[in-house]
């Protein structure tokens, strides 16, 4: 957790010392590119996931009007995450290999549509350099609060898969299978605020590649029981990086 809290902030760090270099190569070159839509797709980690967070499919739409004299975009974003509690570490369990988060009684899923505003700093040139541009987004949350399974053995000789509880009776001897449950998820809803700046890198005039890192504030309208036997909350924040590809015009 500590590592992954320190890449997003060193990559943060590292991406924030374009911005005065974009501006003096906009000084220096008047030959600004400059687009009215934008779509595109990509992964997603951030403090409150594994590696892979989830996937992300976001769209940029220029309107009329500037807004601090800059130009400015509808942002439009689906968002699917996964997020885990502190305290989850899964490990292999002896004799059979499966990989088991002990205590862990459900996955929470999120579903996040996102609706707000871009905001174009500095435009790259034509052949070469970085967009820069600000967002602040928001949304409902769909969370998906499904039972995490195991495989438990009440008695010698008999295996069966079932939803973790603290009490359940037997040998707990392994992770259940992951799409179990799934008909028994139970949906909390919330909202979320997102701020974020995204870094853009286009090889062609027509495909972009780029970097979005920012922040999500996010509140349900009750507690998420992810580890019975530790904290659990109704409001989470997490800092994120999501990598993304699409195409402008």
């Amino acid at each position: 957790m500590l590592n992954k809290k320190c890449l997003l902030l060193g990559s943060l760090c590292l991406l924030l010392t374009t911005v005065g270099w974009a501006q003096r190569r906009g000084e220096a070159d008047t030959d600004i590119e400059t687009y009215n839509s934008l779509i595109s797709g990509g992964v997603t980690t951030n403090t409150n996931s594994g590696l892979l967070g989830g996937v992300v499919v976001r769209s940029s739409k220029s309107i009329s009007g500037t807004l601090f004299g800059k130009q400015q975009f509808r942002y439009l974003a689906l968002e699917a995450v996964n997020v885990k509690h502190p305290k989850e570490f899964s490990s292999p369990y002896p004799g059979n290999g499966s990989r088991l988060t002990y205590g862990k009684q459900n996955y929470l899923f999120v579903l996040r549509p996102e609706y707000g505003r871009e905001l174009m700093f500095y435009n790259r040139h034509s052949n070469e350099g970085i967009s820069i541009s600000g967002i602040l987004a928001a949304g409902p949350s769909i969370g998906i609060e499904k039972p995490y399974y195991v495989q438990l053995q009440p008695r010698a000789g008999v295996v069966t898969s079932v939803p973790y509880t603290p009490d359940l009776p037997g040998d707990i001897i392994g992770a259940g299978g992951f799409f179990k449950g799934f008909d028994k998820s139970k949906i909390v809803p919330g909202l979320h605020l997102k701020a974020a700046l995204s870094f853009e890198l286009s090889a062609f005039r027509e495909n972009m590649t780029g970097i979005e890192i920012g922040f999500v504030t996010e509140a349900f309208s009750r507690q998420i029981i992810i580890m019975p036997q530790a904290q659990n909350r109704s409001f989470f924040t997490s800092g994120f990086v999501t990598l993304y590809y699409g195409l402008k015009k």
